[in-house]
């Protein structure tokens, strides 16, 4: 065991770990600043409570090296089989918060489900796709892929979750592609579902069409085109976070010294719009530190997937940088106005433990398919 154990810290990929830890410093720092009035009001340490939650993520991430990550390609329906159970739990037990039926209360903590559950969807469908390589070319062989995704998606939307409903079609388009599947047909069905959303959401404002997002969700895709429609209602958030990015110019205001931040103009400055609070105070110069950060944890994700042992660890790794790399852009973007609110944390930056912990796990997951490239630990 302890052998092993050696075998196992010499072998690590230091850049994507010190990469991890770099990140989770930044985070720190961060959330430090915008929760000084939050700490007061709430009596809470965010802070404390993050690097608790840092903690169990980074033994979860060293738990998830024991064992051979192609281990779960064997229980593939039982994961899809818990995957659709959390989530018909979380609509039958779940509490409703902020308008999303997507926490379940145990005890003194909020466990949302959504955060696991993506994470076993990328070891399910990992599965599901490498028995089916070179097969995913017609309409008749890319459907039921659709299928696989879509029952535990359409729970998803049920809660309403639209966030993580996003998440789940970015997954599976990234590890489709890897998998061999039509690119034309993908771009097809990329560009049908957008128009199909435009239409459906257009018939909804005209002619009261159903749909399973809620009001303030619908609206938040309106005012993502034109947040002067209402200013001080809908709007208000993201012409708040613009503000708020640009205040910090090249160097930034200085740690603490954010004036947007520290009047709490923006509303969950320490979750979905952390982005705009290190942009504040540490500016353009701040900002690209943490993008490059993220770079190097998306090519060293990349480059894991391209050296696994097999196709099922390639894909795994690719549903894994496939998450990461949509919360980014879509954190990132509704920070700056080019994407529209859903609500999606930026990976290891935003203040959530669930997220946290799952993003600790996935990164885990990363990790083992670079150990286990080659046999020299079994």
């Amino acid at each position: 065991m302890l052998l092993r154990l050696k075998r196992i810290f010499k072998n690590l990929d230091y850049t994507l770990l010190l990469t991890i830890a770099a990140i989770l410093c930044i985070s720190f720092v961060v959330l430090k600043s915008a929760t000084v009035n939050a700490s007061i009001k709430y009596d809470t340490n965010y802070v404390l409570r993050q690097m608790i939650w840092a903690g169990l993520g980074f033994c979860a991430f060293f738990f998830v090296l024991v064992m051979d990550s192609s281990v779960f390609a064997g229980f593939e329906r039982w994961l899809y089989g818990l995957n659709l159970l959390l989530l018909t739990s979380v609509l039958i037990f779940g509490k409703s918060v902020k308008g999303a039926q997507a926490w379940i209360p145990i005890g003194s903590i909020r466990f949302q489900p959504a955060e696991l559950v993506k994470i076993l969807m990328i070891l399910s469908l990992a599965k599901y796709l490498s028995d089916r390589v070179g097969r995913l070319r017609t309409w008749g062989e890319l459907i039921p892929a659709f299928l696989y995704v879509g029952i535990p998606l359409g729970l998803i939307l049920m809660q309403p979750d639209l966030g993580t409903g996003l998440v789940y079609i970015a997954i599976l388009f990234g590890m489709l592609v890897v998998a061999g599947a039509s690119l034309p047909k993908i771009l097809v069905l990329i560009g049908t579902g957008l128009g199909a959303v435009v239409l459906w959401i257009t018939g909804h404002f005209l002619w009261g069409w159903w749909m399973p997002l809620k009001d303030y969700q619908l609206m938040r895709l309106v005012v993502f085109v034109n947040p002067d429609v209402d200013p001080r209602g809908w709007g208000w958030n993201i012409i708040q976070a613009k503000i708020t990015v640009g205040s910090g110019g090249l160097w930034g205001r200085g740690w603490g010294q954010g004036p947007q931040t520290l009047n709490e103009f923006l509303p969950e400055q320490w979750t979905d719009f952390i982005f705009c609070v290190l942009g504040e105070e540490f500016g353009f110069i701040g900002a690209f530190v943490l993008l490059l950060l993220f770079f190097i944890l998306v090519w060293r994700g990349i480059r894991i997937a391209g050296q696994a042992k097999d196709v099922y660890g390639s894909l795994v790794a690719v549903g894994v940088v496939s998450m990461i790399i949509f919360h980014i852009l879509q954190n990132i973007g509704m920070a700056v106005g080019i994407m529209p609110i859903t609500g999606i944390p930026l990976p290891l930056v935003s203040y959530g433990g669930n997220s946290l912990l799952a993003n600790m796990i996935a990164l885990g997951l990363l990790m083992n398919i670079h150990l286990y490239k080659e046999p020299f630990i079994l």
